[in-house]
C-alpha cells in the first residue's frame, strides 16, 4: 500500500507564501512523475504542477512565475513554494504521484488534500 501524506496548507492573506509538502510512504519500486492539482471549473481537477524524476517541471499558465515545484528523491517528498498568492488560488490541493508498485505495475496515488485559503 502506497500513502500520499500533504502538509502546509492554511490561510494567507494575498501576496503571501506557503509550502506544501507531500510525502510518499509505503512499499514500491519507485515513484514516477509527481504534481499538485486543484480542482477547476468544468473539471475535476487541474494540473498546477509537475515534476519528473529527473527534475523536468511544468506548469499551469495561471502558477507560472509564483510557483515552484521541486522533489526530494531520497525522502520520497514532492514540495510546492507558492508565492505571490491571490485570491483565485484558494482551493483543496492534492498531491498526485505515478508509484511503480512492487507487482511493477504503474498506478497513479493520491493524497488527501491540503486546503490553501487566500484571504485578507
Amino acid at each position: 500500500q502506497v500513502q500520499l501524506v500533504e502538509s502546509g496548507g492554511g490561510l494567507v492573506q494575498p501576496g503571501g507564501s506557503l509550502r506544501l509538502s507531500c510525502a510518499a510512504s509505503g512499499s514500491f519500486v519507485s515513484i514516477y512523475d509527481m504534481g499538485w492539482y486543484r480542482p477547476a471549473p468544468g473539471k475535476q481537477r487541474e494540473l498546477v504542477a509537475s515534476i519528473t524524476s529527473g527534475g523536468s517541471t511544468n506548469y499551469a499558465d495561471s502558477v507560472k512565475g509564483r510557483f515552484t515545484i521541486s522533489r526530494d528523491n531520497n525522502k520520497n517528498t514532492v514540495y510546492l513554494q507558492m508565492n505571490s498568492l491571490k485570491p483565485e488560488d484558494t482551493a483543496v490541493y492534492y498531491c498526485n504521484a505515478n508509484v511503480l508498485r512492487l507487482s511493477y505495475r504503474v498506478s497513479s496515488t493520491w493524497g488527501q488534500g491540503t486546503q490553501v485559503t487566500v484571504s485578507s
